[in-house]
């Protein structure tokens, strides 16, 4: 087996027996206290993959964390969400042992079946966000969240009967929804950050539509721009969507259109070479979209100038 590769966890018992924390109290469900983790780092796997969604408050973490190809050094009040089979990497210095507090909420696609929830948490699009996109939380957004987290873990260490799951699913959606609330808050307070991307973004979308890559490689896809730009493309989409009420696929379109115009008012080209030009494998497809976009045909629009 190569010693690189992922360690792979099934079950939330053997989440638990890699971490030494005691047996969990339901098979499909655990609410961890990080300062009950004495597994220390140096010995835990490099990379770890669990098949269970994992919703984490994470604060004064001395280890850095790596998911996917992207570093994060924790904060004070930083949440983080993972969807099941994705890397998580922790990187540490030898014998060094996990410092952080706060809680890890696991939580097995099982435990949601013949639930509202099973489907509604794949809408939650910030389980796919990368490390670096962590929701960072004032502290009464914390006191907030902390507050729902220890309702779970009442519950949770409470006998299991009839009512256990609902009781559960209940503050777990809660939970999910005070997030989505929190981020949306994030990508408009967080101006300085939000805005330097939106200005790297522009850069980049100017840098390849003004040479021959358009017509080479065709018009950049949503997922392009945003490795581009080290994010992924969710969040990209999301926080165009709050700053400028367009997703990326809109912002990338009017940024086409925008060109179209130019190249249309000022020199004499045909309208499929125009098309070609800029990325469209038909000029069908070039023509609808700017009429979707002007009210106008590039003919009409062209005319509109003579």
């Amino acid at each position: 087996m190569d010693p690189s590769a992922p360690h792979l966890i099934k079950t939330i018992a053997e989440y638990h027996r890699l971490m030494e924390l005691p047996k969990p109290e339901h098979p499909l469900i655990s609410v961890v206290k990080f300062e009950d983790i004495k597994r220390r780092t140096a010995n835990c796997p490099a990379s770890i993959i669990h098949h269970f969604y994992s919703i984490a408050l994470k604060k004064n973490f001395t280890a850095k964390m790596k998911y996917g190809q992207h570093d994060f050094d924790f904060d004070e009040g930083v949440m983080h969400f993972m969807f099941p089979k994705q890397v998580l990497s922790i990187q540490a210095e030898p014998d060094e042992e996990f410092k952080h507090s706060g809680w890890l909420l696991l939580i097995h696609p099982d435990f949601l079946w013949n639930t509202g929830l099973v489907k509604k948490i794949k809408q939650y699009e910030y389980f796919s966000y990368q490390v670096n996109e962590a929701l960072h939380l004032s502290d009464k957004e914390e006191n907030l969240v902390t507050g729902i987290i220890e309702k779970i873990a009442q519950e949770y260490h409470t006998p299991i009967d009839t009512f256990s799951q609902d009781i559960i699913i209940a503050q777990i959606e809660l939970l999910l929804t005070y997030s989505q609330r929190f981020y949306q808050r994030q990508f408009i307070t967080r101006k300085i950050a939000n805005h330097s991307i939106l200005n790297q973004l522009d850069t980049f979308l100017n840098t390849y539509m003004t040479e021959d890559t358009l017509a080479n490689n065709g018009i950049p896809s949503v997922q392009l721009v945003a490795e581009q730009l080290n994010i992924s493309a969710n969040y990209l989409s999301r926080l165009l969507q709050v700053l400028t009420g367009q997703s990326t696929k809109q912002f990338i379109h009017d940024k086409l259109i925008d060109l179209a115009k130019e190249k249309l008012s000022t020199t004499d080209l045909p309208v499929n070479e125009i098309a070609y030009s800029l990325g469209f494998e038909h000029p069908q497809s070039f023509s609808k979209l700017f009429k979707a976009k002007t009210n106008q045909s590039p003919l009409s629009f062209r005319q509109s100038f003579n």
